[in-house]
């Protein structure tokens, strides 16, 4: 081994097990936090915030001595413009830390019953091409949401489900949200998602189940009027062309991340 090479390894500090799991934690961090942003207008902010960096590295580098004062100035603003600017990102990396996945599938589905109960309706709303859009809690409460639809607080029956979504009620249009095991409320609002690389030929429901899917570790359940296709919204991803057993194996999984299909996505019917 060359001299220099001796030189600057010994050089070098020494990498320890609290070094090692630093780095770790550090790594798994930003990690995190690149997946919370990736496809996401806040991934442009990022770009351009690396951007002024790379700037005022540059300007010191090289003695650009108006762009560094101007930057140096600025500085002090920088952290409360992330955090506006980075606000929804922010939250989601939050819920997520205090999502508590260990506890099984939690308030999703308390009974065999129920995800049954969900499957019958589904399956009969697809089939005569009538959209619908349910979405059933996770550990992530969803109390905002409910309070912004009309309660309804019932077992979750087929036939209760089919008079919610039946074409030109009351209740047609917004989302129902199952809590505990009990359908809590319907015609709620949910926030639409604003990831760019989803296809332009979403409508606004299949929007909204991946919006309420970003935010919190619900399953949201969608069937497009236009071709009878069931689709399964969780963490931000959409699975279509669902078919009634995959819809019943989904009701039935743990509440942790499912790993979906995003070109199902791409690919989705509109509303």
């Amino acid at each position: 081994m060359p001299e220099q090479w001796k030189e600057i390894l010994s050089a070098a500090p020494q990498l320890t097990f609290t070094s090692a799991l630093d780095i770790l934690l550090v790594a798994t961090i930003i990690y995190q936090a690149l997946l919370l942003v990736r496809g996401r207008r806040a991934a442009s902010v990022l770009f351009g915030v690396t951007i002024v960096f790379a700037a005022y590295a540059l300007a010191v580098t090289i003695g650009l001595t108006v762009l560094r004062s101007v930057l140096e100035a600025l500085a002090p603003y920088t952290a409360f413009a992330l955090i506006v600017m980075f606000q929804n990102e922010i939250r989601r990396l939050f819920t997520r830390i205090g999502e508590r996945k260990w506890a099984g599938f939690g308030g999703r589905v308390e009974s065999r019953e129920v995800a049954d109960e969900i499957v019958l309706a589904v399956s009969h709303l697809a089939a005569h091409r009538i959209g619908a859009l349910i979405v059933i809690e996770g550990e992530v409460g969803l109390r905002t949401f409910i309070e912004s639809g009309v309660p309804i607080d019932a077992r979750v029956t087929r036939d209760l489900l089919l008079a919610i979504f039946q074409p030109g009620g009351p209740l047609h249009d917004g989302a129902a949200i199952v809590q505990g095991g009990r359908l809590a409320a319907a015609s709620c609002f949910l926030p639409l998602t604003m990831n760019p690389e989803l296809s332009r030929v979403l409508g606004t429901r299949h929007r909204a189940a991946i919006g309420i899917s970003e935010d919190s570790d619900c399953l949201a359940i969608v069937v497009s009027e236009e071709r009878g296709v069931i689709s399964v919204a969780q963490a931000g991803e959409l699975e279509s062309d669902v078919t009634p057993e995959r819809l019943a194996e989904r009701l039935r999984q743990p509440a942790r991340t499912v790993r979906a299909y995003p070109q199902a996505a791409k690919e989705g019917a509109r509303r």
